[in-house]
């Protein structure tokens, strides 16, 4: 993004424009001319052109005359073009339209995300779904219109930043210009009459001013002097900061990937596509991507604040684990905690999630066990009262010895109220008295016909509830160790004692976050640079006056009108003239023999 201040001074409207052949500059043309040249490259930002009328100029008659015009007209305003996209102002409104084009990608759906949800707002929005869909507000991160703007941006910085380098390196290899020839016109000046020899006091000035980090040469009768290529080196920083920054962003959107995962205590995961539970991915993301990893969830720790305002919020929330790198990686244990992930190259294994696992068993009404398994259930509340469903899709028979299937829908509370408290909301997340309540069903699942299916829920539609003796409905609260007996020799399900813990984890992968937090350090540093560090010249003058003594002028330019140039000259001053101080007039009676002389105060510093 380029400036539209040149970081000159100029001098009054027409000043600085050549003069013609017979008619000699004024006196105040060619100082306006110099304080121009002295201010000059204070910055490498293009100077902005104004909207052009035609770059083609006048036309010859004839084809060739027509061709040669055309050709200048197309070059003219392709290089105007290609100054506007470099300029500060493009480069703001490209960056407000990404900006504004993150907006929908936030509040509307995304296919890549969602796209349950994507089809859910379609079906409930019969105008609006096509138009979004047409405008592309379904997938706005990897649509034309927001890549567009992505690449012109990019552009923009990348045609911004080559030119000011090259040009900053040519200021480094260069010199600060020579001083103007009345250092008068400066804004910040100060003078005075020393009996030290001109040679002597340039002598002075350059030490002092290399002393305090001046890049300083003698030219003809002054020592021209520049300080502050830390602000440019800065603003090409934020610039090349912001470069590796939308880099890294786009690499990280392309190719990224998320999953989740929920594991009971003592099973495993391993880091293919098939053992997510749910994944999504960049628009280049491949599965040979995947880090090759695995692990074991070997047990869940929870512990709970018993009392006070902050009763029930988690005091020790991890998950012990190991692990192992590769196909043949050595076997590793770690503990993952809330923000404190497992880091496997570029890929994080975040806990996001807990919950109990009930272990049932449903029997047969021949006693034989038709299913043993801890069944995951998913917490309503933040004291862990959880629901589920468990399925016995094989191997059961009923007392006809019909193959059928079973269902129970499930509410898990690790703390009951009590009998009689009406209640099956959990009263505190730990285990202190758990209880399971069932109610059963028999038929078919539904699961035969191929469609996906929500474990956590029953599809009840083809299938009976079972009735008690009375005709009521069969249900039962459990406690550990306690069963259920099915009606009619239907069998019977086993709350069983053994109560497991599962834990959800987030795998997620995405390249070039480190490259994204390094860009976003450097950019505030590189701003922090080109706002805070002042760029600025100073001449240092001593030539021999018409009564022989020396007259010392010293001057400083910067790019801006600040309070601190005026200081900083009159410390200057004060050191040159500590070496150089100021001839007493011979006419005038000294007052005080030991006096020394004043130093010279900087004129300006007065006026900020």
């Amino acid at each position: 993004m380029s400036s539209t201040d040149t970081g000159k001074t100029t001098g009054p409207a027409g000043a600085g424009e050549p003069a013609g052949e017979d008619v000699p500059a004024s006196p105040e043309t060619l100082d306006a001319r110099e304080i121009g040249e002295a201010g000059a490259q204070l910055s490498t930002a293009p100077v902005e052109t104004a909207m052009p009328g035609s770059f083609g100029g006048a036309r010859t008659p004839g084809a060739l005359g027509w061709i040669a015009w055309t050709g200048r007209e197309v070059t003219g305003w392709v290089r105007w073009i290609w100054r506007q996209l470099t300029s500060m102002r493009v480069a703001l409104i490209l960056l407000f339209l990404l900006s504004l084009g993150a907006i929908p990608g936030s509040l509307i759906p995304q296919s890549g995300t969602d796209a349950a949800k994507v089809q859910q707002f379609k079906d409930a929005h019969s105008v609006l779904g096509p138009l979004y869909d047409r405008l592309g507000l379904f997938h706005v991160y990897s649509s034309v219109w927001f890549s567009a703007i992505y690449i012109l941006l990019f552009v923009s910085l990348i045609g911004c930043i080559v030119p000011r380098t090259w040009q900053f390196v040519g200021q480094l290899r260069g010199r600060p210009p020579g001083a103007p020839r009345r250092l008068t016109r400066l804004p910040a000046y100060t003078t005075w009459r020393t009996a030290a020899e001109p040679e002597q006091v340039r002598e002075i000035a350059l030490k002092v001013l290399k002393d305090k980090r001046f890049r300083a040469h003698v030219d003809k009768d002054a020592v021209a002097a520049e300080k502050g290529y830390l602000r440019e080196t800065g603003n090409l920083l934020f610039h090349l900061a912001l470069i590796v920054m939308l880099v890294a962003f786009a690499w990280g959107q392309l190719f990224k990937s998320e999953g989740d995962k929920l594991i009971v205590e003592g099973d495993g995961f391993s880091n293919t596509l098939l053992s997510y539970d749910d994944f999504k991915s960049g628009n280049l993301f491949s599965t040979d991507d995947l880090t090759p990893f695995s692990f074991d969830l070997k047990n869940f720790t929870g512990t709970y604040e018993r009392s006070g305002p902050n009763k029930g919020t988690p005091r020790t929330y991890q998950a012990a684990i190991t692990y192992s790198e590769g196909a043949y990686g050595k076997e590793r244990k770690a503990l993952v905690k809330v923000n404190e992930p497992l880091v496997i190259d570029d890929t994080k294994v975040y806990l996001t999630a807990h919950g109990y696992a009930p272990t049932v068993t449903v029997r047969d009404g021949k006693g034989k066990v038709v299913f043993h398994d801890a069944v995951p259930m998913l917490p309503q509340d933040g004291n862990v009262t959880s629901v589920g469903a468990i399925k016995v899709m094989d191997g059961y028979k009923n007392a006809q010895g019909t193959t059928e299937q079973l269902g129970f829908s499930g509410v898990f509370v690790p703390t009951f109220a009590g009998a009689g408290k009406g209640t099956m909301f959990s009263q505190f997340p730990a285990l202190d008295y758990p209880v399971l309540a069932l109610n059963g069903f028999h038929g078919s699942l539904g699961v035969d016909a191929g469609l996906p299916q929500n474990v956590y829920q029953l599809d009840t539609s083809h299938m009976k509830q079972f009735k008690d003796a009375k005709g009521g409905i069969l249900k039962a609260r459990l406690l550990p160790g306690e069963t259920m007996t099915l009606p009619d020799g239907a069998g019977s399900i086993t709350f069983d004692k053994d109560i497991k813990e599962w834990a959800n984890f987030q795998v997620t992968q995405q390249p070039g976050s480190d490259w994204a937090l390094a860009g976003a350090f450097a950019a505030i540093l590189g701003l922090a640079g080109s706002l805070f560090i002042q760029r600025r010249r100073v001449w240092v003058r001593a030539t021999a006056g018409d009564d022989g003594v020396t007259v010392v002028e010293m001057a400083g330019l910067g790019r801006s009108e600040s309070a601190k140039l005026p200081e900083e000259l009159g410390d200057l001053a004060a050191l040159v003239h500590e070496q150089a101080p100021t001839k007493p007039d011979e006419d005038a009676a000294p007052t005080d023999a030991d006096a020394e002389s004043p130093v010279p105060a900087a004129e300006g510093a007065e006026k900020q």
